[in-house]
């Protein structure tokens, strides 16, 4: 099979795409503000790390189902950035040694979100916002 058959796909893969790393950010936000999983320390109310979780709970449920796609996925990645370079890139020059890379990876995926949109599976689809 000619890896150009495999364009007609694109769409669907974006919205898995979405949904999976969605999902697994969601889970950031649900430890730092929900306590689930547990975890040994809970940020600060009103702290920068809580404040990141809620960022985490809210957009990547909104990432999820694909609503406002764009902005939030614009917002997420500013965020990723702002973490990598405020928490991880002081310990180190190297993402592998400083615990970055997750943060890299999201800020990107993220960023890619802009401007593909939301791709299938999402609200902003069915209600027409993305073609």
């Amino acid at each position: 099979m000619p890896f150009s058959s495999l364009t007609a796909h694109a769409p669907r893969m974006l919205g898995v795409l979405r949904i999976v790393s969605a999902t697994i950010f969601f889970a950031h936000g649900t430890q730092k503000i929900l306590g689930f999983p547990a975890s040994d320390t809970a940020p600060a109310v009103l702290s920068l790390p809580w404040i990141a979780g809620l960022m985490e709970l809210v957009g990547g449920a909104m990432l999820i189902l694909g609503f406002m796609t764009r902005p939030v996925a614009f917002l997420l990645s500013g965020l990723m950035a702002v973490a990598y370079w405020m928490a991880h890139a002081p310990r180190s020059p190297f993402p592998v040694l400083n615990g970055g890379d997750a943060a890299i990876l999201y800020c990107f995926v993220f960023l890619y979100l802009v401007f593909a949109g939301p791709g299938a599976f999402s609200l902003d689809r069915a209600n027409g916002r993305e073609s």
